[in-house]
């Protein structure tokens, strides 16, 4: 049955904010997995530029048809850029972690972000942390440390990048809902796509002053000649990130953010699968009691 949240607000469309949701993070799991698997080939500067220059147009259309008023820019122009940067580092941070890391493992510790909404929330906007809230850091934190096994014998510094992508996100939601919450969804992630193509654009210009010495890895190769196939990857990862702005919008618009929220971690079982299908990883017993005690700590914080 449909739900409203209030008496004049749209009726909410459970299925199709479901169905939305589930899509969403099947298209956002996939691209990671390609951008994983690419991660030898291209610099990451590069997939950023590349992918939203294809993806922009498209907002852009999107814009001036439905909501030709949020081109123009608003008061919260600061604001969105803030957010924009501070999502284009998150990305960097777990992005940079994929060749290192299982994508599973990675997806794990990336989705502790509802721990720390629950922990910045408590102490950049006052909102108490309820007894259930406490218990969700607790179990979180403790399926971090089951993944991460953090004893000089295995660490894997890289391992922290997720944690910090996770940290970012949640500034930058919290961002959104305090400064950002009037402005429309598809500018924001314009505004988004813009800042990778001028942190892309700024970090190929720096790398191109650099040594040929130092010009290598994901973070600071040369630019790839790009085939017709590779132009179709990057298409994929366009449509991925549209998908991935897009759906969850609308997810979140038909639904209750602790229901939708839930079904979001359905993106760490997609990870799991293209770990097995694109890389044959396998995680061991602890990873996978680990995964498990993050996603129940995330549904915990989502519904306190």
């Amino acid at each position: 049955m449909n739900r409203t949240d209030a008496p004049n607000a749209k009726a909410d469309n459970i299925p199709l904010a479901v169905g939305t949701i589930i899509f969403t993070v099947l298209a956002l799991s996939l691209g990671d997995a390609l951008i994983k698997q690419s991660s030898t080939s291209f610099v990451i500067w590069q997939i950023f530029v590349i992918r939203s220059l294809i993806a922009i147009p498209f907002l852009v259309v999107y814009l001036a048809i439905r909501s030709p008023a949020s081109l123009r820019l608003s008061g919260a122009v600061k604001w969105m850029a803030l957010r924009s940067f501070m999502l284009v580092a998150m990305w960097i941070s777990y992005y940079l972690a994929l060749p290192h890391l299982a994508l599973s493992v990675a997806a794990a510790t990336y989705y502790t972000l509802p721990i720390f909404i629950t922990l910045f929330s408590a102490v950049l906007i006052g909102n108490r942390i309820s007894r259930m809230g406490w218990t969700a850091v607790f179990m979180g934190f403790l399926g971090v440390l089951l993944i991460l096994r953090p004893t000089a014998d295995n660490f894997n510094l890289y391992a922290l990048l997720p944690l910090l992508s996770a940290m970012l996100y949640a500034l930058a939601m919290i961002l959104t809902r305090t400064k950002c919450r009037a402005e429309h969804p598809i500018m924001l992630s314009l505004a988004l796509n813009c800042a990778f193509v001028i942190v892309g654009g700024i970090a190929a210009a720096v790398i191109s002053t650099l040594s040929d010495e130092m010009r290598y890895g994901f973070l600071l190769a040369r630019w790839a000649v790009m085939t017709p196939s590779d132009w179709g990857m990057m298409a994929m990862l366009a449509a991925s990130i549209l998908i991935g702005s897009v759906g969850a919008a609308i997810a979140y618009q038909n639904g209750p953010a602790q229901m939708i929220g839930t079904f979001d971690f359905a993106y760490v079982g997609f990870s799991v699968i293209w770990g097995i299908v694109f890389f044959a990883e396998s995680p061991d017993a602890l990873s996978v009691l680990g995964i498990a005690m993050i996603v129940g700590a995330g549904v915990i914080s989502l519904r306190q």
